[in-house]
């Protein structure tokens, strides 16, 4: 099933990349710890939108794989440090792909759902970069939300988090296993991938998971006493 995910969504993103379609197929595959999502999860997510970012980018699907990327990551980051749900903020940068604002308040990052709010969000990032962003390009909306959300320091929870946190950790190895069964499957990178696992579940065991049964053992007497 894996598998046959993937070579579906593989297809996809070569159709759209084309000669970069390579460079997608990197982040995707590094997308368990920086975005906390498999690669198949990655490429699902990358097809709702890129579409509209390559044209808004004139055709250049170097560049669109950046900034793809980009957004992927901001999408994960928000989730991560605002609790928000992903699937909203997938929805709301998909909707912003079709000039539909009314998502931007599902980001949290204090402005509201209509136009004039995204029009507020990219004068307030123009200021701090010092880039005159445009409402009407995809590319410079997701750029001017990076911008913002650098700002807050929500930039790189996800990456963070991959390796400080239970359910981080828990979660970019959980997304290393489901690259592992898709490689298995097409005869791809399998000692990468199961690299990824090793790397990935010993940074949850060990830096997190037995720490925390740790603490609790040793404040267990404590809490019998009482």
């Amino acid at each position: 099933s894996a598998y046959a995910d993937y070579e579906q969504l593989v297809g996809g993103v070569e159709t759209l990349f084309k000669d970069s379609s390579g460079k997608v197929m990197e982040y995707a595959n590094d997308a368990y710890k920086t975005a906390g999502l498999s690669a198949n999860e990655y490429m699902e997510t990358v097809t709702g939108f890129s579409a509209s970012l390559i044209s808004s980018l004139g055709g250049d699907t170097e560049k669109a794989a950046k900034y793809a990327d980009m957004a992927i990551t901001d999408m994960s980051d928000n989730a991560n440090k605002m609790g928000s749900d992903m699937a909203s903020i997938q929805n709301a940068y998909s909707g912003f792909a079709k000039q539909n604002y009314t998502m931007l308040d599902n980001l949290k990052l204090g402005y509201g759902g209509t136009k004039s709010e995204m029009e507020r969000l990219l004068k307030d990032a123009g200021k701090i970069s010092g880039v005159k962003y445009n409402l009407d390009n995809l590319a410079d909306v997701y750029n001017a939300i990076h911008v913002i959300q650098e700002k807050l320091d929500v930039t790189g929870t996800t990456a963070r988090e991959a390796s400080t946190t239970f359910s981080g950790s828990f979660g970019a190895m959980k997304s290393a296993v489901k690259n592992l069964l898709g490689f298995m499957a097409s005869g791809g990178d399998v000692e990468g991938a199961m690299g990824s696992v090793v790397e990935t579940a010993s940074t949850f065991l060990f830096k997190n998971a037995v720490p925390m049964v740790g603490r609790v053992v040793k404040a267990l007497p404590g809490a019998v006493k009482t």
